[in-house]
């Protein structure tokens, strides 16, 4: 297992960490700019931070830093109630690899989306059976023209409480049955982003990060768990101060070989985003050297 004791140079920043700063939105060439000043070599942005600052703005700040992208957040959401809906989605999810492509990215995250609507308070309909068939033909598709572009695509299994809405795939296991079925040569142009936020308290997430292998990690998101939790979606900790044992997780995923960056992912409205963005990534540096 590496050690990041003495320097921060496997921590990347997912720039939702420091979307906000003292509570107010952080444009995203302020937030690599300040990436940058702390000597972080690794980024992986959202795609409305993306469209808001422009793609060809921060495609320049990216190469002018030489900034590497960990991973790009996001695509996915392929669940419609109708053939129109999944034609949007397809569309988009095309848009998501040109992105990607473009700035030089590990890979597309995806986050396959739930029950059509329920994102917005309002379920087309209770078969989550018939959004997981929506999901495998969605990504199916992507990955024949992800595959063209040789962007790969991770998988992120989210933890079960999003299964409506968010990602009706909530286990590594499920994940990597999506993997096996629509790339089974294991060729990398598919596999999955293991948060240890989502999947920490999987009884069989060891065993399968062992089976994902080093061609399928391709992404490690780090967080923690905070208890209690206040809100299920902003409220995630920074590393060391909750429940989760990061040390150990990454301990799995480089056993098998993954030697990328640890990306810290924190939605936090009621504390991290509060404060000053600066503290918010000197926080992480320190803590990607003591907790991670």
């Amino acid at each position: 297992m590496r050690d990041f004791s003495q320097d921060h140079r496997w921590l990347s920043i997912n720039t939702a960490t420091v979307r906000k700063s003292r509570g107010a939105d952080l444009p995203l060439p302020d937030i690599i700019e300040a990436c940058a000043r702390r000597g972080i070599r690794a980024i992986s942005p959202w795609r409305d931070q993306v469209a808001v600052a422009g793609l060809d703005t921060i495609s320049s700040l990216v190469k002018t830093h030489g900034l590497e992208l960990s991973g790009y957040c996001r695509g996915g959401m392929f669940p419609a109630a109708d053939a129109q809906g999944l034609r949007a989605a397809r569309d988009d999810n095309r848009r998501a690899v040109d992105e990607a492509c473009e700035l030089n990215a590990a890979c597309l995250v995806l986050v396959v989306g739930g029950l059509p609507g329920a994102l917005a308070g309002k379920a087309a309909h209770k078969d989550i059976a018939l959004s997981r068939s929506q999901v495998r033909d969605g990504i199916a598709e992507l990955l024949d023209y992800s595959r063209s572009l040789r962007m790969p695509l991770a998988i992120e299994p989210l933890h079960p409480m999003y299964a409506a809405d968010r990602a009706c795939i909530n286990t590594m296991e499920q994940a990597l049955d999506v993997c096996d079925e629509l790339d089974p040569g294991r060729t990398g142009a598919l596999g999955v982003a293991v948060d240890v936020y989502h999947v920490w308290w999987d009884p069989k997430l060891q065993a399968q990060i062992m089976r994902a292998g080093k061609d399928r990690l391709l992404a490690f998101h780090v967080c923690d768990w905070m208890t209690p939790t206040t809100d299920l979606l902003n409220d995630r900790g920074m590393m060391g101060d909750g429940v989760i044992d990061i040390p150990r997780i990454r301990g799995w995923v480089e056993e098998q070989g993954f030697a990328g960056y640890s990306e810290v992912e924190i939605f936090s409205t009621g504390n991290w985003w509060q404060k000053d963005h600066g503290e918010v990534l000197d926080t992480c540096v320190q803590r990607h050297r003591a907790a991670v």
